[in-house]
């Protein structure tokens, strides 16, 4: 399912637009500088402010040194983010994981363990890899040779992406509702931290001069991360009594870097609605289908 919904993603992809990006890379810089500078030390600092259990803070950075996950790619498209940037971003920060990941972990994460103890699944990673540019690469195939029906497969998979995004979340939530009881600052942080992503990724953006569509994408790009991994190397690295103090916060963080990308949307579509003199003039893509919705206006075509 995830497949296909990138399949449909990468039919937003232009060819010539994704390569621009790879060969003047200045936003994928800027994305590392967020994905492997901003979060894992925003992790660092967050753990020692609150003085949480060490193998808490150990998972907290390790969700800062984490890749961005493909539910960022589906949330950029809704908020009319550059998805060019936005899948160049995600390839090439999952390609870069295998190298930032190990040397992250070494230096954020002695305080409290020894890191050759944190066990990083680099196949899981490849496999992310592969199935994230693999259904990429057709659909932007197809939007090169077909645009027309491009359009209507991005259309279907936009919307079954964020159904899968919602759907995700909440069967975790409802699998593992036996681990909700946990510290109260892991709960803060797990607000805190996506918070934290979304805000620095858009200011540094907007400082080094990007266009707001690349500061949407690059704030959502940084504080959506792969919950998934984070979850995986936990499992593989800790012990059973270690995993009942930290295993609930990947999912506490993927609730909440959720909640944050729609207030995000939330805020675009009441914009749209109350100000369409101002902002239909310049819709495109998502933001007319979002406006046709909100409004009442072909919601079938929508749909």
């Amino acid at each position: 399912m995830l497949a296909l919904v990138m399949f449909s993603m990468g039919c937003t992809v232009e060819i010539k637009k994704f390569w621009g990006h790879i060969k003047r890379p200045w936003g994928i810089a800027v994305g590392f500088l967020c994905q492997f500078g901003i979060m894992p030390l925003t992790a660092f600092v967050l753990s020692l402010a609150f003085n949480i259990h060490p193998v808490q803070a150990v998972v907290v950075i390790i969700m800062g040194c984490c890749p961005g996950g493909t539910s960022s790619n589906i949330l950029a498209y809704w908020v009319d983010g550059d998805m060019d940037l936005s899948i160049s971003m995600t390839t090439c920060s999952t390609l870069l994981a295998l190298g930032m990941m190990p040397l992250c972990l070494f230096l954020y994460t002695k305080r409290w363990v020894d890191s050759s103890s944190i066990v990083i699944p680099y196949d899981s990673i490849g496999i992310a890899l592969v199935s994230l540019v693999v259904p990429v690469g057709f659909g932007m195939f197809v939007n090169y040779k077909w645009p027309r029906q491009a359009k209507k497969i991005l259309k279907i998979g936009s919307i079954t992406g964020g159904v899968l995004i919602v759907l995700i979340a909440v069967i975790g939530g409802v699998l593992y509702k036996g681990s909700w009881d946990i510290a109260p600052e892991l709960w803060i942080l797990g607000t805190l931290f996506p918070a934290a992503g979304f805000l620095f990724g858009f200011l540094l953006a907007y400082l080094s001069n990007q266009s707001w569509s690349r500061c949407r994408t690059v704030s959502l790009e940084t504080g959506m991360q792969n919950t998934q991994l984070c979850t995986t190397i936990i499992q593989l690295s800790f012990s059973q009594s270690e995993l009942a103090l930290m295993f609930t916060f990947p999912l506490i963080y993927s609730i909440f870097q959720i909640l944050f990308a729609a207030i995000l949307l939330t805020g675009e579509a009441f914009f749209i609605t109350h100000y369409p003199d101002e902002s239909l003039s310049s819709l495109t893509g998502p933001y007319n289908d979002l406006f046709l919705a909100v409004k009442g206006i072909d919601v079938l075509y929508m749909f």
